[in-house]
């Protein structure tokens, strides 16, 4: 049951993971003295890094990056492990007063904009009780990441019922399972798997990676050796500043070598990956991708610790596909069989853009698939709304920390205007593009269901951080393909006398 509306605020943030965390401290340091809470549907912050419990969780890309740009990050490890991130994320609200604002075990179902009112109505349910009450909040930020967190991608493999040890997905990994002296196979070959395999390997009898076909993997060193002396001369946060622009540097040099001299990128890490596995291994068969880098994200292998494992014989890989399981394993379609213990299915994760949360403006429902991309943060047609979408070539954080500043500008701004609202609009043709522009699977099974962007600015979403620093960092606020409104139905644009307009539908 739905109770009446019990507050106004004037940001409402879903989802308290870095990157809720991180609009929270944005919102606390530039404008400060506003009235916000964060929503969690889970009684923790964090988000994946307090949900991913599976042994070796780190991060997939440097901290120096995947930080926040206003709080260093002084960890000896440049790749870290999942606790550590967590921990970072923890001080971050804390030391910004935002984790007195996150409501936790509050999942929000439904939010509706009114243009007469300039307001959000988000309907709230409580996970433990499923009473449901209304909050409302002139500016609305997701930040639920793009996946699900109640499942992950889990197909169903012929045979499962006969097989007689657990089958554990990573996303939900039991505390007590005990893997020592066990041989295990880990279904999938993506960061999660490759994680996974020389973790394991510590204590399994044996850890095979049985995969479908090779993914690109490298070598990173797991300590950055010069941030650390930097950090001990220079302090902090200067050392900070220099080792996260050195890493930006660096993460869009190999992106942009990938994309332009794909074949010459492909020799380079084979030759990588046989310098660091055995004499004699089959690079070609469980080494070489199908497909040209960074059409799929690169798996960072830190201090290679996976080619150490296959070297001392403790792991191996398998490229096959599953014909069934067995009583004591699983069969491949070549007709060789794997014996195993336990088996993980590293399949993977399940889109969810928005949360699910239904989304309705005047009255009318929307539809994400119809809906464009501003600026890779605002919906076309969706006033006083962003959301946080990553970068899928470098660290997710780097843009969300833009995409944060930003949206505390436009608010800022807006209200200077003395407008209560703001919408993205497109004036002229779009030529559109796919939201990602990403051969992962778990964002071909979910492309419909993704918004649009376009081929041109400002509704094209760019995977350079450079471009999206200057203008959404140091560029102006206001676009021509941004309306500013008021409730009264009084619009303002910059530069330009008022003119009335009835709301987001106008132009």
């Amino acid at each position: 049951m739905t109770t009446v509306t019990r507050e106004h605020l004037d940001l409402l943030v879903v989802g308290a993971g870095i990157s809720g965390i991180g609009m929270g401290c944005h919102f606390e340091r530039e404008l400060p003295g506003r009235s916000y809470a964060i929503l969690e549907s889970r009684p923790a912050l964090g988000g994946t890094w307090d949900l991913f419990r599976y042994p070796g969780i780190r991060s997939d890309s440097d901290l120096h990056t995947l930080g926040y740009a206003f709080k260093p990050w002084t960890g000896d490890l440049a790749i870290a492990d999942g606790q550590s991130i967590l921990d970072y994320i923890t001080e971050a609200a804390e030391e910004n007063g935002v984790a007195e604002h996150i409501r936790y075990g509050l999942r929000a179902v439904k939010a509706a904009w009114s243009s007469e009112e300039a307001l959000w109505t988000v309907e709230v349910e409580e996970v433990a009780t499923g009473e449901r009450s209304e909050i409302q909040a002139r500016w609305l930020f997701g930040a639920t990441g793009y996946y699900r967190y109640d499942r992950g991608h889990r197909p169903e493999f012929p045979g499962e019922e006969r097989f007689a040890g657990p089958v554990i997905h990573p996303q939900f990994w039991p505390e007590d399972l005990d893997y020592a002296g066990k041989r295990v196979v880990v279904i999938g070959s993506g960061a999660t798997a490759i994680t996974l395999v020389p973790t394991l390997a510590r204590d399994a009898a044996h850890v095979t990676m049985l995969q479908r076909s090779p993914t690109y993997v490298m070598p990173v060193p797991a300590e950055d050796r010069l941030a650390n002396a930097m950090r001990d001369r220079l302090g902090p946060m200067a050392a900070y500043r220099i080792t996260r622009a050195l890493h930006i540097v660096g993460q869009q040099v190999i992106y942009r070598l990938c994309r332009r001299f794909p074949r010459l990128m492909r020799r380079w890490i084979r030759s990588v990956n046989a310098k660091y596995l055995p004499e004699g291994y089959p690079v070609d068969v469980h080494f070489r991708p199908a497909y040209d880098p960074w059409d799929q994200r690169l798996c960072a292998v830190p201090d290679a610790d996976l080619y150490r494992v296959i070297g001392d014989g403790s792991a191996s890989v398998v490229t096959d596909r599953v014909a069934s399981f067995t009583e004591t394993g699983i069969e491949l379609e070549s007709g060789e069989s794997l014996q195993a213990d336990i088996i993980v299915t590293a399949t993977g994760f399940e889109l969810l853009f928005m949360g699910g949360i239904e989304v309705e403006v005047d009255g009318q429902p929307v539809s994400l698939g119809d809906a464009w991309v501003f600026k890779g943060m605002m919906l076309s047609g969706v006033p006083n709304f962003a959301l946080a979408v990553g970068y899928t070539s470098s660290s997710w954080t780097l843009k969300v920390d833009l995409v944060c500043e930003y949206f505390c500008r436009l608010m800022a701004f807006s209200e200077s205007l003395g407008c209560e609202a703001v919408v993205a609009e497109p004036v002229g043709p779009i030529d559109e593009r796919p939201l990602l522009d990403f051969g992962a699977g778990y964002v071909k099974r979910y492309a419909e269901g993704l918004p649009r962007q376009g081929a041109r600015a400002p509704w094209r979403l760019t995977q350079a951080y450079p471009v999206d620093a200057r203008y959404l960092r140091h560029g102006r606020v206001d676009d021509p393909e941004l309306r500013f409104f008021s409730a009264t139905g009084q619009a303002a644009v910059a530069g330009e006398p008022a003119a009335a307009v009835s709301g987001p539908a106008s132009s």
